[in-house]
């Protein structure tokens, strides 16, 4: 089946779109490159382009919540295929202003789950090679 349109960007709204475009950045690569005050677009290397979007009355998502009000979207990273890639991934998202969410069970879910600066859910995911 012949696709409608081919997928431009992920917006993610926030209070602050420089600082988190900054932090994506730092995560996954790239260079912001800023439009204005109110938007910020990244393009992650390999991946898709991130933008960044002002919201004022910005309320971050909850997560675990599946309701209306939860989730929304996250994003997944893959961090390496060892443990020892994932806990030096853990701590350099800590340093850059991540706050985790759910660590627990690592072994048996290969994710953990973090919040980044303005409250939005991303995983850092342990890649297995075949």
């Amino acid at each position: 089946m012949a696709s409608v349109a081919r997928l431009r960007n992920v917006v993610l709204d926030c209070p602050d779109p420089h600082a988190l475009a900054a932090f994506y950045a730092a995560v996954a690569g790239g260079t912001p490159e800023p439009e204005d005050d109110t938007w910020v677009t990244l393009q992650v290397p390999g991946g898709p382009r991130l933008a960044f979007q002002r919201a004022e009355d910005h309320t971050p998502p909850q997560w675990p919540r599946a309701d209306r009000d939860g989730q929304q979207l996250h994003l997944d990273f893959d961090a390496g295929s060892t443990w020892a890639e994932i806990d030096a991934a853990h701590e350099r998202v800590l340093a850059l202003g991540a706050r985790p969410l759910d660590l627990g069970d690592r072994e048996k879910k290969d994710f953990q789950v973090y919040a980044d600066p303005a409250g939005h859910p991303f995983c850092l995911c342990r890649i297995e090679h075949a």
